[in-house]
């Protein structure tokens, strides 16, 4: 095995070992989301505290959220999310927000910048858990591709560099 085709399994291995790492801390926080009853209204205000920095210091969130892929298979992705808008009308709640996005399997490891933002929209929605217990829970999805859900946003990785221009 020559030395060029030894190096590119090695980066194949860590974009799975990256990926394995995301989808790890990604359930952990869905079911730690889960476990505190967090409801709609609470991450709202969550995601309204976001929209007001980002406003104020051009604040981005790192955010993880799943992408279900053509095969139907749900994998992790990581990016930064600037939120721009919070809409509550008639018992919906929409975030406008642009998407950086920092790491998908087929893509591996991206560099976020200014220029890479994709606007999208969330929704945010109370739901039913049923697994042991029957309890109420909190879900963000994105309303302009089905394809990207249960996106967990933290409040306390934050960086300002990503604010769009124009």
């Amino acid at each position: 095995m020559d030395a060029n085709s030894l190096y590119a399994d090695y980066r194949l291995w860590q974009r799975f070992q990256r990926q394995d790492q995301l989808s790890r801390e990604h359930q952990a926080a869905v079911r730690k989301l889960a476990e505190t009853g967090a409801m709609a209204s609470r991450v709202t205000e969550a995601y309204r505290s976001m929209a007001e920095r980002g406003a104020k210091e051009g604040a981005s969130y790192r955010t993880l959220f799943q992408r279900q892929r053509d095969s139907g298979d749900n994998l992790a992705c990581e990016g930064w999310l600037f939120v721009r808008r919070v809409l509550t009308e008639g018992g919906t709640t929409r975030i406008r927000a642009t998407l950086f996005e920092g790491f998908t399997l087929e893509q591996g490891t991206l560099t976020p910048s200014p220029d890479t933002g994709i606007k999208i929209t969330l929704d945010i929605y109370d739901e039913l858990l049923v697994q042991n217990s029957l309890k109420l829970g909190c879900r963000t999805d994105r309303h302009d591709d089905a394809r990207d859900t249960r996106f967990i946003t933290f409040l306390d990785s934050v960086r300002g560099d990503l604010q769009q221009r124009g």
